[in-house]
């Protein structure tokens, strides 16, 4: 069973100014499509050709680096695309709640959220994650991944230059403060941490 690129969850407009529809139809319709595509060929014929993505993930960790490479970074891309909204929202209830124990409050977890993105050395990924009950802002260089680890991510952004070159040069900064003030998908994160496990790729 091939992975198929997964729709994004909202119109390609819906995200703009901070990532515009142009650079969606890149990062989305190219990038991504271009790690599945990669995933599907290494594994057709082979043991993990039915395996779920997050299967595959596992067994190409520290065996085989091209495979694990595509593997993750498609399920990277897919929780990213989630980890996204159209609309600001904020946390509540027990969310809400930790993010206060771990932080001191929303304004200082995205201050400290955009520092680690804009600190992050080359590409890769700033996550949201949760251990213990306890919430952590975690790094991932390059294609690596939480998905299989003991860790379960709640939001995650993308920091590798593709993905706001187009609409922010080389200012992660900006693209940071736009993305974690108008467009982290809150209720994605209450949903992750409600369910205790790492989020699963569809299909």
């Amino acid at each position: 069973m091939a992975f198929e690129l997964i729709p994004l969850p909202y119109d390609s407009e819906a995200l703009a100014p901070a990532i515009s529809a142009e650079t969606l139809s890149y990062h989305h319709g190219k990038h991504h499509k271009a790690y599945l595509d990669k995933t599907n060929a290494a594994i057709e014929g082979t043991d993990l050709a039915d395996a779920s993505l997050e299967d595959v993930i596992a067994a190409a960790r520290g065996s085989n680096q091209g495979l694990f490479n595509n593997a993750a970074q498609s399920w990277n891309h897919g929780f990213y695309w989630h980890s996204l909204a159209a609309d600001k929202s904020a946390p509540s209830g027990d969310l809400a709640g930790l993010v206060d124990a771990a932080f001191g409050s929303l304004g200082e977890f995205e201050a400290k959220f955009a520092e680690r993105g804009v600190g992050h050395f080359a590409s890769g990924w700033v996550w949201l994650a949760e251990k213990d009950g306890v919430l952590s802002i975690e790094e991932t260089h390059d294609g690596d991944t939480l998905a299989d680890s003991g860790f379960n991510p709640l939001l995650t952004i993308d920091v590798w230059e593709h993905a706001y070159y187009l609409d922010h040069q080389n200012l992660r900064p900006a693209y940071m403060k736009a993305v974690i003030a108008e467009h982290l998908n809150w209720d994605f994160a209450a949903e992750n941490l409600a369910r205790g496990s790492a989020w699963t790729y569809p299909g």
